[in-house]
């Protein structure tokens, strides 16, 4: 990747960001921050579409400067409404808070924000440079900065190939880009972006990536609207899952994933026994009874923690116990049980669900009638109500934290 020598395209500013790696938790609790460090702080916003079609209904998001903050959801969870009552598109029923300081609908604050649209359409009879210059005007940029950052802008995503051609030439992905870019142009502290990597190959999702990053370490407030669980676990620093226009779950990526934690213990059976497949699953059954594995902490809960599991060992021939545990010492009476009848480990890993995991969880909860894991707490506190399930995830399965880049990439060659 080229340093084309547009790190000045952004203004300097300084401050660490929130590492966002997840802690222990026994609670769903969003984090409390200081008034000045939030660049979106809104509460109970609600909206409801002619039909009674009810979009939103009481959602609150607190994103701090330096954040890159993902909204997952299904299609028609209201992940698209949300960002539009920020954008003051459309009208909220009712709704309180500030967007950089100022009340939502504040025109002149919208002047600092760039705004990607889920679906945007530009006049396909403009080139890139016209259309950047046009949305500029709109945000009040003037000429001479304009002449100086479109054609950075037109580098940094890779459209340098296609500047001279018109829009209803571009790709998907190539319309993708240069909406990124108009997002850009008045060089915004606060980023919403609807399904940004839309249409964009692999290798420019990678680069838009690792351009977002680099923007959250110039402390800017990036909000991302996405059904692309990978590209959230990739560059969030914390998500929220929204369905029927409620946020039902919130936190780090390992905090979203903090359930069902487990270690899998990956065993061959002895070679004197000549065991295999099913024989072999039967005798691992008998050795695991009674589940409770004596000599851990686990013995005095009188909980089963050591199961064979279903899913395929990564190693020929071998089968998988699950010890429903996050504590290492309930793991190695696991282990002396099986070597002592002559099994050999060939592998030991800890395992947490996916974030595919953690949002089917909260869709299957939803569409069985149970409320979201998270419910405000009310005033400005910041705190939510206790998860349903406790979730003390481990400390050392946190995600570690996301670095940033010297420079601003440049967004590879035009798809």
């Amino acid at each position: 990747m080229t340093d084309t020598g547009s790190s000045n395209l952004f203004a300097d500013s300084t401050g660490d960001r929130a590492d966002g790696t997840g802690s222990p938790r026994s609670t769903v609790a969003r984090p409390i921050y200081a008034a000045r460090d939030l660049a979106i702080d809104v509460a109970d916003v609600h909206k409801t579409y002619r039909g009674k079609i009810k979009a939103l209904r009481g959602v609150h998001l607190r994103v701090p400067r330096g954040e890159i903050f993902g909204l997952l959801g299904p299609n028609g969870a209201g992940k698209s409404t949300l960002v539009k009552v920020l954008m003051t598109v459309i009208n909220a029923d009712r709704a309180s808070g500030h967007m950089l300081g100022q009340p939502i609908g504040d025109k002149p604050t919208l002047a600092r924000v760039g705004y990607l649209p889920e679906h945007h359409r530009f006049p396909d009879y403009l080139t890139a440079e016209q259309v950047i210059h046009f949305f500029g005007t709109m945000s009040g940029v003037d000429r001479i900065t304009r002449r100086r950052r479109v054609p950075e802008l037109i580098e940094l995503v890779g459209l340098a190939g296609a500047r001279g051609k018109k829009v209803r030439q571009y790709s998907k992905g190539m319309r993708q880009r240069l909406g990124l870019a108009q997002a850009l142009i008045n060089d915004p502290e606060v980023l919403l972006l609807d399904e940004p990597t839309d249409g964009v190959d692999p290798e420019g999702r990678r680069d838009i990536r690792t351009l977002l990053l680099e923007l959250r370490a110039r402390q800017k407030a990036i909000v991302i609207n996405t059904h692309i669980l990978a590209e959230l676990e990739l560059v969030c620093d914390r998500a929220a899952i929204i369905y029927d226009g409620q946020l039902h779950d919130e936190g780090t990526m390992a905090q979203l994933t903090s359930f069902d934690l487990s270690y899998l213990v990956e065993a061959l059976p002895p070679l004197a026994a000549g065991l295999s497949g099913p024989a072999a699953e039967v005798a691992l059954d008998a050795l695991l009874l009674p589940q409770t594995v004596t000599g851990g902490p686990s013995e005095q809960m009188g909980k089963a923690i050591a199961r064979r599991a279903d899913s395929a060992a990564s190693t020929p021939g071998a089968t998988q116990v699950r010890v429903s545990s996050t504590a290492p010492d309930d793991v190695q009476p696991v282990i002396d049980r099986l070597r002592h009848a002559g099994w050999r480990i060939t592998r030991v890993h800890c395992q947490r669900p996916t974030l595919e995991d953690a949002f089917m969880r909260v869709i299957d909860r939803a569409k069985g009638g149970e409320p979201p894991m998270i419910q405000q707490a009310g005033g400005d506190s910041g705190v939510v109500s206790p998860s349903v399930e406790a979730r003390a995830a481990d400390a050392r399965l946190a995600d570690s934290a996301h670095g940033g880049t010297g420079t601003l990439p440049t967004i590879g060659g035009t798809q």
